[in-house]
């Protein structure tokens, strides 16, 4: 057979012939993408969350807006797949030790604030009419905030790694996990929801519960038992092939799978399944790497969920209940804000503190979409609810940035005109100054030392050994409250704060020790410790040669980096086998 006859061959007749005939999925993805790119683009030239244009490019090829119309099926399992990949990352960054941290502030306040909520919420929609489930879940899509939106807000104000950073993170982890047991729980409570929900249902309901917890229990047990062992050796076996694609399709492999057989064999839903594929998967010493080889994935299927999300909206809604919207967004902006600043007060935490956790929670996102989603196909939330909640999620999104913008303004006119809000932030928090017994007038030598993590707890017990007086500064509360009850003098602060360094006596130092690698940090503290002490030595952890290069060039500091440590403390062993003490030389 000749060359040109190939074209004619039985593998190129039926692709010539389906090609231009069926094109459904790709058109829907090829323009998703498309239109997402475009206004995601113009959404961050605008200074908006990028996610902003990705529901409106789902607007724009929906059902509800002339022209070009995707098809929605086709979409909605995109969505699905955009939801295993997001609730994958959750559970991939989901720490247990960061959550326990501030479990003593993010744990009850979550609880509460998403009781208020909901309350605020159902109670709005009962005065509308609605029946008591779509109250209940148009009151919880409103209770619970979009990480992907708080943690791009905080990183991009530099508060991700601050104590108020974590408190809020740690807040909406808690969020995130009572939405994951909702949504094991609402489609089993459907029936006795509904309207025409009766005694006899409500009676066999418990056992319905009973039987799903146990599924879902088993499951759990399953991932923790089985899972948390065949992840990290099933990565190590890939792994150790040397090919990246391999690596990649093995993550993505075992979030889909997961997932889906967790909703085969358990009837749990696909975000638990690929939630806990993500904790086990975090299990594994490649965690960091299944996490980077995954973003690209996992951020293109979120696209297209968002774009998903955006084409059930119907535009109708902005001009036919216009006050039921401000109603939306004045409980997401006003009522859920003001509720987790009075529980972050009561909690007995200073008012800068409140104002970050109530800027955090002042939108909806992603969470808010799947519980949306679900209320609709169980006949309890009305289309109207979806279309008020979608709207209200492109709304707080968008003025969300303008809300944190707003907090250091708003902390700074409080202070200036209100002497409650004076002492609200000047409040006294035992962890945060030494205890009063302490007399430190008569040390010498004293050290100070930030950052009580891998690295700064072996210096602190090297100091310890030495007896050489030290005092330790860290933004993690349970830390200091270790170190208080092991008899380490410790105090507990934002390290960009000049109290915390001031109550960690930087005055009387001698040598400032900074563990933290953190450039910007470091510049921070140095400059702090030089006002109050100017015969302060510095030494820092710097995070790479070329910023190291830069903080002595710049600071005239001393800065040691992990690669030279590493090299001398290998070669010095190599030289202790080779040349014992006491050994001539070669």
């Amino acid at each position: 057979m000749g060359a040109g006859s190939d074209c004619h061959g039985p593998l190129a007749q039926p692709l010539l012939h389906t090609m231009p005939h069926d094109v459904t999925l790709i058109s829907t993805i090829a323009v998703g993408f498309g239109l997402a790119l475009l206004l995601g683009f113009v959404a961050a030239r605008l200074r908006l969350p990028p996610l902003v244009g990705y529901l409106l490019a789902g607007i724009v090829i929906g059902p509800g807006t002339p022209g070009f119309v995707a098809d929605l099926q086709l979409a909605s399992q995109l969505a699905e797949i955009g939801v295993m990949l997001l609730m994958f990352g959750v559970g991939l960054h989901f720490s247990v030790a960061d959550l326990m941290a501030v479990r003593r502030v993010a744990i009850p306040g979550a609880i509460v604030q998403i009781a208020v909520a909901v309350a605020m919420g159902a109670a709005l929609a009962h005065g509308w009419g609605w029946g008591a489930g779509g109250a209940l879940v148009f009151g919880l899509c409103l209770s619970v905030a979009s990480t992907v939106v708080l943690l791009k807000a905080l990183e991009a104000r530099g508060l991700l790694e601050t104590g108020n950073g974590r408190i809020a993170v740690g807040w909406l982890v808690v969020e995130d996990l009572v939405m994951v047991l909702v949504l094991v729980l609402l489609p089993v409570f459907a029936g006795l929801l509904q309207p025409g929900g009766n005694r006899p249902a409500a009676a066999a309901l418990w056992p319905t519960v009973a039987w799903t917890l146990a599924k879902v229990t088993a499951f759990i047990v399953t991932m923790l038992v089985a899972g948390r062992r065949v992840f990290p050796r099933v990565l190590w076996w890939v792994a150790s092939t040397g090919s990246r694609e391999l690596f990649t399709l093995c993550v993505v492999a075992a979030a889909v799978g997961v997932a889906f057989g967790a909703a085969k064999l358990f009837d749990v839903s696909f975000a638990l399944g690929a939630f806990f594929a993500g904790m086990m998967m975090r299990e594994s010493e490649f965690s960091h790497r299944a996490a980077d080889e995954s973003l690209p994935l996992r951020d293109a299927f979120a696209v297209l969920f968002f774009v998903s999300v955006g084409m059930l909206f119907d535009p109708a809604v902005l001009w036919q209940s216009p006050g039921k919207l401000a109603a939306t967004v004045a409980i997401i902006l006003v009522g859920k804000t003001l509720a987790a600043m009075a529980l972050v007060l009561l909690l007995r935490y200073p008012l800068n503190t409140a104002i970050t956790v109530g800027a955090s929670l002042a939108q909806i996102g992603e969470f808010s979409f799947i519980l949306a989603g679900l209320g609709v196909a169980l006949h309890l939330l009305p289309k109207e609810g979806q279309d008020l909640i979608l709207a209200a999620a492109l709304l707080s999104i968008a003025l969300n940035a303008a809300v944190f913008a707003a907090t250091g303004p708003v902390l700074a006119w409080a202070q200036a005109h209100s002497a409650l809000a004076r002492r609200l932030a000047q409040r006294d928090d035992p962890l945060a100054q030494l205890p009063a017994n302490v007399d430190l007038s008569r040390v010498p030598d004293l050290v100070v030392l930030v950052g009580h993590g891998a690295v700064g707890r072996q210096i602190s017990e090297q100091l310890h050994a030495a007896r050489v007086p030290c005092i330790v500064a860290d933004d993690h509360r349970q830390t200091i409250e270790a170190l208080r009850r092991e008899h380490v003098h410790a105090v507990a602060g934002d390290l960009m704060d000049p109290a915390t360094l001031i109550q960690a006596h930087i005055a009387k130092a001698a040598v400032l020790l900074v563990t933290v690698p953190d450039s910007l940090l470091i510049r921070h503290l140095t400059g702090i410790a030089r006002e109050l002490n100017p015969e302060v030595r510095v030494l820092a952890h710097a995070p790479s040669d070329e910023e190291a290069r830069l903080l002595r060039q710049e600071l005239g500091i001393e800065v040691c980096q992990p690669e030279q440590a590493l090299a001398r403390g290998m070669g010095e062993q190599a030289i202790a086998w080779l040349r014992p003490p006491g050994a001539a030389p070669h």
